[in-house]
């Protein structure tokens, strides 16, 4: 199997699993319904893990675009592998989206909350702040791609890392994922919007496009510096771009500062 078929195939496991654990808690009359936060943050981390015992030995099974642009940007990836990586993770992430479709088939129907036949496909924010929201996605990012390249450097029996990094996962929906619900990978978010989209779901809204570029530039952003952050902390290896990310990090921490304190004013 090919780099490129493990991307697309782990992605598509990613989804299945991790989107469908939503559906199964948020649509009407799902025997999980209402099963709530815990069970969703706990079933994503297994979605992760379990992708990546399927590719990991095949691609590396990064099933995460910010994951593959980070891990370039320190030169631990080929850049010319970019592209086609990320390809497949959008493939496999649409993919896995239509696979959730057909899964809950009835339950679409009966479900009346527009916003939850999204939810199962796409985040959400809870308070809706471009910069704060963006802050979100940055700094879960960030905690991940650092956290990947930490636990990468340790040795664990054989076979353990998946779970290592599943349960980073966990850590992470826990912890960082009640302002946005963590999307904290551009694949997962975008293209199940772009599925949701363009599948013929009863009675849903539209898709939240003026949303949509948050979970995708926030997570970018947030990869690479924390990958920037690790082989400068961790490796001693600085860079020009390690600054002037971090010096934007600042402007963001200060805009997103300002944009409450601008709502909290009378």
């Amino acid at each position: 199997m090919s780099s490129f078929a493990g991307e697309l195939i782990g992605t598509m496991i990613l989804i299945i699993l991790g989107n469908g654990v939503v559906g199964g808690v948020l649509l009407k009359d799902s025997k999980a319904e209402n099963s709530g936060w815990l069970v969703i943050t706990l079933a994503w981390g297994l979605a992760v893990a379990m992708a990546i015992y399927a590719v990991g030995n095949i691609s590396g099974a990064h099933i995460n675009p910010a994951v593959t642009i980070g891990l370039a940007a320190v030169g631990k990836f080929p850049w010319e592998d970019v592209p086609a990586y990320i390809t497949a993770q959008m493939i496999g992430a649409f993919l896995g989206a239509v696979v959730v479709y057909f899964h809950y088939l009835p339950h679409w129907k009966i479900t009346e909350d527009k916003d939850l036949k999204l939810a199962v496909h796409s985040t959400a924010p809870a308070i809706r702040n471009i910069f704060t929201n963006l802050v979100s996605e940055f700094i879960g990012t960030f905690t991940l791609v650092l956290a990947i390249l930490a636990i990468g450097a340790n040795e664990f029996t054989e076979g353990l890392n998946p779970f290592i990094i599943g349960m980073l996962i966990v850590s992470i929906g826990l912890s960082l994922g009640g302002p946005t619900g963590y999307a904290i990978n551009p694949a997962r978010d975008l293209a199940p919007r772009i599925a949701h989209f363009l599948l013929p779901i009863p009675g849903k809204r539209d898709s939240d496009w003026g949303y949509s570029w948050i979970p995708v530039i926030g997570p970018i952003a947030g990869g690479m510096y924390g990958a920037l952050f690790y082989a400068a902390i961790f490796e001693n290896d600085y860079c020009t771009f390690f600054w002037i990310l971090s010096g934007l990090a600042l402007i963001l921490l200060a805009l997103s500062f300002w944009s409450v304190k601008k709502t909290d004013s009378p």
